[in-house]
C-alpha cells in the first residue's frame, strides 16, 4: 500500500465541499474524492413488488415454472416457486405467461460518448492525441441526452460500461452507468462499482499512429509504448511510497510528489483498484498483453472482442479471464478473420468466463437474441449447454467482469431488483421486453405510451 496510516483532508470535488476521505492510501483517495457525486443519486422509493405467475429464470442454476419475486426497498426479498399465500401490502404484477430474468447488462458500450445522431460533435470516445491516455474517463465525454439510452433499456439493458474507443494502447477510464435518466453521467454511476480501463492492442492503435509516422506503427511498438507506461507507473507508485514513509517518520517538510492523473490511474490497476478492459482479437495479442501483465504484477480482467480467444481457452479459464464477444460477427478487417460462432460455447465448454457484449446503440437492443444466436451454435457444434449458460452470457458474467456481481447478475435474495419481465421465452426472436425495473422501480413499460427521455429528441418531436 502507498500510504497506509494518511487522511487526504481538504481535496474538494469539483462544485462540492471539503471531503475526508479515510485510508488506506492516498492515491486511492484522490481517486475517491474525484469521484464524489456532483449531481447526488436520489434513490427512488420503490414500493414493495410481487412479480407473480411468470417463469423465473434466476442465472443461479434455478428456473421456477411458474415462480415469483418479491421486492422490498429495491432489493430482492425472496425468489422461489409457485405464489407466496400472503401478498398483503405488495404491489402485485400477474406475470402469467411471461419470463422473468435479471436485467441484461451490456459490458462494452460507447453510448453517450458516440451519440445518436451520429456527427462530428458526438465524436468524442477516442482522445486520439497521443497512443496512451488513461488520465481521461468516459464519463466526461458521456451525454445523457442519447437517444440510444432508452432503446437499450426497452430491450430489457438495466447496466452498461461505457468505454473509450481503441484508437490508443490505452484510452482511458471506462465508467458503470445504471440506464436511469439523470442530467449528468456521475449520478447514473452504477453504486460501488469499481473503476475500469480501456486498453487495446492490435490493428487500431498501430493504424491510428503509423498512419501518422508515430509510434505505435507495428505490434511490437503497442507493447514497447505500453510497457514503457507501466514502468512510468511503477515509478511513480515507488515516488509516493516513498513519500508516504517520510510523513510516517515524522518528516514535517516532506513534499508530495506533483500529481500525474495519467499515471494514478496505471497505479490503480497495479493495486488491482482499477480493472483492465483489454480491446483485443488475436489469440496471440492476448497472449502478449497477459506477458505485460505478469511483468507488471496485475490482474486483465477481460478480453473484449477477443474473437481469437477460442484458440487460448484454457489459458482464459485458467487464469480466469474474461472475454466479451459477439455471438457471431467476424472478418470486417483482418484480425477478425479467425472469428468463429462457436466462441462463446467454447470459452463456456472450457470454465472459461463468458460474456456476449454488443459494442452498438443497436445490437443492445437484442441481446438476447445474439444469445439465443451463439446457444444454437454452440448446440449445432455438439457443445452441451443450457438456457442457464446462454442467459449468463447477458447477466452474471458481465456483472462479474464490471466487479458487481454481488449486486446483480442473478435474481437472488439482497441483490437489486434489475429485472426484465418478457411477454415470451428471452430467447425467442418473437419475445420482447415488456416491463424493466431498475431497483425494484419501473423504468419501461412497454404498453404505456411515454415521453421520450432524451430532451434533443423530444424537440424533434415538438418541432414537427
Amino acid at each position: 500500500m502507498l500510504l497506509s496510516t494518511l487522511l487526504l483532508t481538504g481535496c474538494a470535488t469539483l462544485g462540492g465541499p471539503p471531503v475526508e476521505v479515510p485510508p488506506p492510501d492516498l492515491l486511492a483517495d484522490l481517486d475517491r474524492a474525484a469521484r464524489e457525486l456532483v449531481e447526488t443519486r436520489q434513490e427512488p422509493a420503490a414500493p414493495p413488488l410481487a412479480i407473480v405467475g411468470a417463469t423465473v429464470m434466476t442465472a443461479a442454476g434455478e428456473v421456477h415454472a411458474p415462480g415469483h419475486v418479491l421486492v422490498r426497498d429495491g432489493q430482492i426479498e425472496a425468489v422461489g416457486p409457485g405464489e407466496p399465500e400472503d401478498l398483503e401490502g405488495y404491489t402485485l404484477v400477474d406475470a402469467s405467461g411471461g419470463w422473468v430474468t435479471p436485467g441484461l447488462i451490456d459490458t462494452h458500450s460507447h453510448m453517450g460518448v458516440y451519440a445518436w445522431p451520429g456527427s462530428g460533435a458526438h465524436d468524442d470516445g477516442n482522445e486520439a492525441t497521443a497512443p496512451t491516455t488513461p488520465g481521461v474517463w468516459a464519463e466526461h465525454s458521456f451525454w445523457p441526452q442519447d437517444p440510444a439510452l432508452q432503446r437499450a433499456v426497452a430491450g430489457g439493458v438495466t447496466t452498461i460500461q461505457v468505454l473509450p474507443g481503441s484508437a490508443n494502447l490505452i484510452g482511458g477510464r471506462g465508467v458503470t452507468l445504471h440506464l436511469v435518466p439523470h442530467r449528468g453521467a456521475r449520478a447514473m454511476r452504477f453504486p460501488g462499482a469499481p473503476e475500469t480501463l480501456k486498453m487495446a492492442c492490435g490493428e487500431n492503435p498501430k493504424r491510428v499512429y503509423g498512419g501518422r509516422q508515430t509510434t505505435p506503427s507495428t505490434r511490437m511498438g503497442n507493447v514497447r509504448a505500453t510497457r514503457a507506461a507501466y514502468a512510468r507507473a511503477v515509478r511513480y507508485q515507488d515516488t509516493w511510497a516513498r513519500h508516504a514513509e517520510r510523513v510516517a517518520a515524522g518528516d514535517e517538510e516532506a513534499q508530495a510528489p506533483e500529481r500525474d492523473l495519467d499515471l494514478e490511474t496505471l497505479v490503480g490497476v497495479l493495486e488491482g483498484r482499477v480493472l483492465p478492459q483489454v480491446h483485443c482479437y488475436r489469440a496471440d495479442d492476448m497472449l502478449a498483453v497477459l506477458q505485460l501483465a505478469d511483468e507488471f504484477d496485475f490482474q486483465v480482467r477481460s478480453f473484449h472482442h477477443a474473437l481469437e480467444a477460442y484458440k487460448i481457452r484454457d489459458v482464459l479459464a485458467e487464469r480466469s479471464v474474461a472475454i466479451n464477444t459477439w455471438a457471431d460477427w467476424w472478418g470486417f478487417k483482418l484480425e477478425a478473420y479467425d472469428g468463429i460462432p462457436y466462441n462463446l460455447a467454447l470459452v463456456t465448454d472450457a470454465g472459461g468466463i463468458a460474456v456476449l457484449h454488443t459494442d452498438s446503440g443497436e445490437g443492445v437492443q437484442r441481446m438476447n437474441q445474439e444469445a439465443a444466436k451463439a446457444l444454437t451454435a454452440g448446440r449445432a457444434a455438439g457443445i452441451e449447454l443450457t438456457e442457464d449458460d446462454a442467459l449468463r452470457w447477458v447477466t452474471a458474467n458481465p456483472a462479474w467482469v464490471l466487479g458487481i456481481e454481488d449486486q446483480v447478475g442473478t435474481l437472488e435474495p439482497g441483490k437489486r431488483a434489475d429485472m426484465t419481465l418478457w411477454d415470451g421465452h428471452p430467447l425467442s426472436v418473437y419475445s420482447r421486453a415488456e416491463q424493466v425495473w431498475i431497483d425494484g422501480v419501473l423504468v419501461h413499460d412497454a404498453n404505456v405510451a411515454v415521453d421520450p427521455w432524451s430532451d434533443f429528441e423530444l424537440g424533434q418531436e415538438v418541432g414537427l
